[in-house]
């Protein structure tokens, strides 16, 4: 009788476990600074990482993993069931054809035209980019090329040298191997706070190449709702906590407009 009673016993625990524990939510990362360095590696950093772990942190009906992808791949990897959501999407790069539910995150970002700082070089460098070689990051969507990411149709139409690194676009501008490159501003921000001494170097355009007004993508199998998130972004901003952390990566929040 009392053997039965420990079997009854640890059943009911194991059912209580099963109902209590956390979902888990795959969240598809690619290499993407400061968003997310090496998510392939065990110890991927970035703002997405930082954002996973306060939203674990934050509740336990859930547990947010991240699942490495490439600039390629992503949407395929949304529409197969790869993984259930990603973070960090702009409208202009083509992923309306994916099922998938999209939220506003409120969070701004901008794509920068770079080119050494030469003597009577000015703003009206960045007003044509014809017959100059691009620095270009490879899977990257550009609003100078009409947001095409294709490889041949960069390379033909603008010279473009393409890599997998913001530094090595930034490193072949300083040594006159490219004329212009196209970055992220929140990774120039970061890159200028590390070495302060390039500032004078560099040739910053006032006119952007594109402005990330940035959603989030679930799929039709996330686990969590676009509500749900919503709901855990807030709940980070209680404290503005969010805001800190986007601060830190130099990334806008812009608070949604109040209802009427």
């Amino acid at each position: 009788m009392i053997r039965l009673f420990r079997v009854l016993l640890l059943g009911l625990i194991a059912l209580a476990c099963a109902a209590t524990a956390a979902q888990e939510v795959r969240v598809g990362a690619y290499h993407f600074p400061p968003y997310v360095l090496k998510p392939e590696s065990e110890q991927p950093t970035g703002l997405l990482p930082e954002l996973l772990q306060a939203f674990n942190l934050a509740q336990d009906d859930y547990r947010f993993n991240l699942v490495a992808t490439s600039t390629k791949r992503r949407y395929r990897d949304l529409q197969n069931g790869r993984f259930d959501l990603i973070l960090f999407e702009s409208p202009s790069w083509g992923w309306q054809d994916t099922a998938h539910e999209a939220l506003d995150l409120h969070i701004e970002d901008a794509e920068v035209y770079v080119a050494s700082l030469l003597p009577g070089r000015d703003e009206a460098f960045f007003a044509d980019f014809s017959g100059k070689r691009m620095a270009l990051y490879n899977g990257y969507h550009y609003g100078f090329a009409g947001f095409n990411s294709d490889q041949a149709f960069l390379s033909e139409t603008f010279s473009a040298l393409l890599t997998y690194s913001h530094d090595s676009n930034l490193v072949m501008l300083l040594r006159g191997r490219a004329d212009a490159a196209v970055v992220t501003r929140s990774f120039l921000q970061a890159y200028l706070k590390r070495y302060p001494e390039k500032a004078s170097a560099l040739l910053v355009s006032q006119r952007l190449d594109q402005v990330y007004r940035h959603q989030a993508l679930l799929g039709p199998q996330s686990p969590i709702s676009a509500q749900g998130l919503a709901g855990l972004l807030r709940q980070l901003n209680h404290d503005r906590q969010l805001d800190a952390l986007l601060e830190r990566y130099h990334v806008v929040h812009v608070p949604a407009a109040p209802r009427d």
